[in-house]
């Protein structure tokens, strides 16, 4: 395997937390809540850039990362994850109440794949397949999280 053969599979598996046996994508979107915090300190402006450069980065990892592995959408690949939890806080505030709910909704939202996340899964192939419905869960998260702290008092976030 060569160097970006071996990269893409670092970046898709996320430094490989993604080849952990069990609860992969659960493991996989606990790196979001760093880049949460990190996204966080930034303008929002210079967080939506770090969010695209994160959905970039995984849509070129996971798809070289299903050619290496030889499999579609392979469990081991969790950059989708924290490509969707990027989403899921870009341009938030940082509070605990919001990184935990901001998880549990994006996991549930990832894992049950409602309208139109699962039609996204299905439409599209290679590595865009595999992070637009994660992308998609992250927007839909995003979206309650948002109407959350327009109506919850001021300790929500």
């Amino acid at each position: 395997m060569n160097f970006i053969s071996k990269l893409s599979v670092a970046v898709a598996t996320g430094g490989y937390i993604g080849k952990i046996p069990f609860a992969p994508g659960t493991f996989g979107s606990l790196p979001g809540l760093l880049l949460y915090w990190v996204m966080a300190q930034m303008h929002t402006g210079y967080a939506v850039l770090l969010a695209l450069a994160v959905i970039a980065a995984a849509v070129w990892s996971a798809g070289r990362a299903e050619l290496v592995m030889g499999q579609k959408d392979p469990g081991a690949i969790v950059i989708d994850e924290i490509a969707g939890m990027a989403v899921v806080f870009v341009g938030l505030p940082l509070s605990w109440p919001l990184a935990v709910s901001g998880f549990v909704l994006f996991r549930i939202f990832d894992i049950i794949k409602p309208f139109p996340v699962g039609w996204l899964e299905r439409r599209f192939d290679g590595g865009l397949g595999v992070v637009i419905d994660d992308v998609a869960a992250g927007l839909i998260c995003r979206v309650i999280l948002a109407a959350a702290l327009a109506v919850l008092p001021a300790g929500f976030g």
